[in-house]
C-alpha cells in the first residue's frame, strides 16, 4: 500500500500528457462522424431499466446501451450549470467559476467567456452546431448566449427550466415575475404553443438531422432536454394524460405527481424521453446519416429525489442525490452508439468524467486541441472505441470543490474523498428504494420489447452481434449495482471520509481510519489542496431586479446590459401574461 497514491498521481500527471494529443486536423470534413449528445435533466440513476428497474421500461435507451456500450461509470458535477460548463468546457467547474450553485434567471453572469466552448472548436472545423433545448450557461448578456459561443443555431431556452406546455418559469426565490423562455436564435419563437415540450423538441432535432442529409458538413448536434426536471412549483411534474394513463399500474404514492394523487406522472416523463431517443435514432437512420454518426445519451446530473425541484427520480441503490458529494448525485446513466466502436455490446466500465467528451470525441473527429485550452478531461477515445478487454487510464475525476459550502469530493484511482456535504448532511442517504410489487407488465417479455423499439430495429442492422436473450440479461445484470452490508458509515460533517469504490460504490464502509490507507488519505489531501490553489473565484452573483420579465414584456431577456433589452415581439400568452 506504502507509495501507491503517489505512483497514482504520477500515472495521471503522465497520462494526462498522453492523452491529450489529438491527431493533427484534416483538411476536408469529408468522413467526420456527426456527433449526437442527447442529455436528459435530473433523471435518476436507476430509472432506465437497462439498470434493472422494473417499474417502468426505457426499450429505447436500453436498446442504445446494448447494442452500443454502457458508460457505466459516467461522472458529473451534481448540477446543471457545473455540469454543462464542463461538457462543454472540458474543465473543471473550479476553472470556470461554477463550482459553486446553478446560474438562477436573474443573476447577472455566465460561464466565462475565456473559456474556449467544445461548438466553437468544432464549429472551426467545419461544423453545422446546434443546441436544440437547454441552455443554463447565462444570458445576462448576449456574449453568454448560445449562437455568441460557437453554434450556428439554437431553438430552446436559456434558463434553468421551463413549464412543460407553456414555456415560461418562474424563479423560486426573489418574488420575480413569471416569465416566458423560448428562442429560435436570438428571437422569441412563440409558435406551437401547447405542444409537449419533449415532443417539441424532438421535432426540432428531426428536422434539423432531415436538413443535413447530403450535406457535406458534418453535424454537431445537442438535444438538451427539459426532460425530466420539474417545471414550476405550482405544477411541477407534465405529462400528456395519453402517456400517463399506460402507467396506471404504479400504485407507489412516489412515482405520483403529489402524495395521495391519481396518476404515475413521473413514469410518463420518463417514457416520452425515452421515445424521443427512438425517434432521433430513426431520424438518423432514414436519412442515411446513423452509420457516420457517434451518439450518446446521458443525464447532466442525479436526480433530486426530495427537496428542492423534487422529480421522485430514483438513483438507487446510491447514496445521496442532485447537489451533493456522494454517487447518487455525480454517478449517472449513460450509453453511447458507433459503428466506430470494436467492443460494441459491452459495458464500458472505465471511470469516465464529462469533460472527457471535448477532447475525446475531437479525437474521433480527427480535430487537433490546441495545448493552450489546458483541458482536465482527457481524450478517452482509444479506450471507447477499442476492443472491450482495453485496460483502464488511471486518472482523477474532481466531482465537488467549493469552498462556500465547504464541501470536497474527488476520485483518484480507485479511491474516493469526501470532506463536508451539502444541506446539512438531509440528502446523505439512501433516498428511494426499487419497487417490487408495482411492475410494469412489459416486463414479462422485456427482451422482445427491447427488440421491438424503434432503436433496435435500427441499430440491429449494424450488429457485430446478435442480441440473444442471454446477451441482454448479462448485460442487463452487469450494469446492476450491489451493495455490501455497511461496515462503518461516515458523517462529512464531522469527519474526513475515504472509500474504495471499486469494490465500495454506495459508499459504505469508511477507510479513513484505517492505518493501511493512510498513505491514501495523505495523497488525497495533498492533490486537492493543489486542486484548491489553482481554482477561479466563483462566478455567482445576487440576483438584480433589472431582470424582472415585467421590464421586458414577460420574457426573460438579457438584462445586464446599460439599455435594458425589450422582447422584439410579444407571446399570445394566455391570462395575465407575467402571473
Amino acid at each position: 500500500m506504502r507509495g501507491l497514491s503517489a505512483f497514482l498521481v504520477l500515472l495521471l500527471c503522465l497520462q494526462r500528457v498522453k492523452t491529450n494529443e489529438t491527431p493533427a486536423a484534416t483538411s476536408s470534413t469529408a468522413g467526420r462522424p456527426n456527433i449526437i449528445i442527447i442529455m436528459a435533466d435530473d433523471m435518476g440513476f436507476d430509472d432506465v431499466s437497462f439498470r434493472g428497474g422494473r417499474e417502468f421500461l426505457t426499450p429505447n435507451i436500453d436498446a442504445l446501451a446494448y447494442h452500443g456500450r454502457i458508460l457505466d461509470r459516467l461522472y458529473v458535477p451534481p448540477m446543471c450549470t457545473p455540469s454543462r460548463g464542463a461538457l462543454l468546457s472540458g474543465r473543471y467547474p473550479i476553472h470556470t467559476g461554477t463550482q459553486h450553485f446553478v446560474i438562477s434567471n436573474q443573476e447577472p453572469w455566465g460561464l466565462t467567456l475565456n473559456a474556449t466552448l467544445m461548438p466553437e472548436i468544432f464549429q472551426q472545423a467545419g461544423y453545422s452546431t446546434n443546441l436544440i433545448g437547454k441552455w443554463h450557461l447565462g444570458f445576462s448578456r448576449p456574449e453568454y448566449t448560445p449562437t455568441h459561443r460557437g453554434f450556428d443555431y439554437h431553438y430552446g431556452y436559456w434558463g434553468a427550466y421551463i413549464d412543460y406546455y407553456q414555456r415560461r418559469s418562474k424563479m423560486p426565490a426573489g418574488n420575480y415575475s413569471l416569465g416566458y423562455d423560448f428562442r429560435r436564435n436570438m428571437e422569441l419563437e412563440c409558435r406551437d404553443r401547447g405542444v409537449y415540450i419533449t415532443d417539441l423538441l424532438t421535432n426540432e432535432a428531426e428536422r434539423v438531422i432531415r436538413e443535413r442529409e447530403g450535406q457535406e458538413r458534418p453535424l454537431f448536434l445537442l438535444l438538451s432536454h427539459l426532460a425530466t426536471h420539474t417545471a414550476n412549483q405550482d405544477d411541477p411534474l407534465q405529462a400528456p394524460e395519453e402517456e400517463i394513463r399506460k402507467f396506471a399500474y404504479i400504485k407507489d404514492p412516489n412515482r405520483r405527481k403529489y402524495a395521495g394523487g391519481m396518476q404515475p406522472w413521473y413514469a410518463a416523463m420518463v417514457s416520452k424521453l425515452d421515445q424521443s431517443v427512438g425517434r432521433i435514432i430513426s431520424a438518423l437512420n432514414s436519412t442515411g446519416q446513423l452509420a457516420n454518426s457517434i451518439v450518446i445519451f446521458y443525464s447532466d446530473n442525479g436526480a433530486p429525489s426530495v427537496g428542492m425541484f423534487a422529480n421522485t427520480g430514483s438513483n438507487w441503490p446510491l447514496r445521496g442525490q442532485k447537489n451533493t458529494p456522494w454517487e447518487g448525485g455525480v454517478r449517472v446513466t449513460g450509453a453511447i452508439w458507433s459503428a466506430q466502436l470494436q467492443g460494441r455490446a459491452n459495458a464500458f466500465t472505465q471511470p469516465i468524467y464529462v469533460a472527457d467528451w471535448l477532447p475525446s470525441l475531437a479525437h474521433a473527429a480527427g480535430i487537433e486541441l490546441p495545448h493552450t485550452l489546458e483541458l482536465d478531461g482527457i481524450d478517452l477515445w482509444p479506450q471507447l472505441a477499442g476492443p472491450a478487454d482495453a485496460p483502464h487510464v488511471p486518472r482523477e475525476i474532481l466531482h465537488m470543490l467549493d469552498d462556500e459550502w465547504r464541501v470536497t469530493s474527488f476520485l483518484l484511482g480507485q479511491w474516493k474523498y469526501i470532506n463536508g456535504t451539502t444541506s446539512a448532511g438531509q440528502y446523505d442517504q439512501v433516498l428511494t428504494y426499487r419497487e417490487l410489487e408495482d411492475l410494469d407488465p412489459r416486463e414479462t417479455r422485456y427482451v422482445v420489447e427491447v427488440r421491438n423499439s424503434p432503436t433496435s430495429r435500427v441499430l440491429s442492422r449494424h450488429d457485430i452481434r446478435r442480441m440473444t436473450q442471454q446477451r441482454v440479461m448479462s448485460l442487463r445484470r452487469s450494469a446492476s449495482v450491489r451493495c455490501g452490508d455497511l461496515q462503518r458509515g461516515c458523517n462529512p460533517l464531522v469527519e474526513e471520509c475515504l472509500f474504495d469504490i471499486s469494490t465500495d460504490p454506495c459508499e459504505s464502509n469508511n477507510l479513513a481510519y484505517s492505518e493501511r490507507h493512510s498513505e491514501v488519505l495523505s495523497a488525497m489531501r495533498q492533490r486537492v489542496k493543489l486542486l484548491r490553489e489553482g481554482a477561479s473565484p466563483t462566478g455567482n452573483r445576487k440576483g438584480i431586479r433589472k431582470a424582472d420579465p415585467s421590464l421586458h414584456k414577460c420574457a426573460w431577456e438579457a438584462f445586464d446590459v446599460e439599455i435594458p433589452a425589450l422582447a422584439p415581439m410579444e407571446c399570445d400568452y394566455q391570462g395575465s401574461p407575467c402571473e
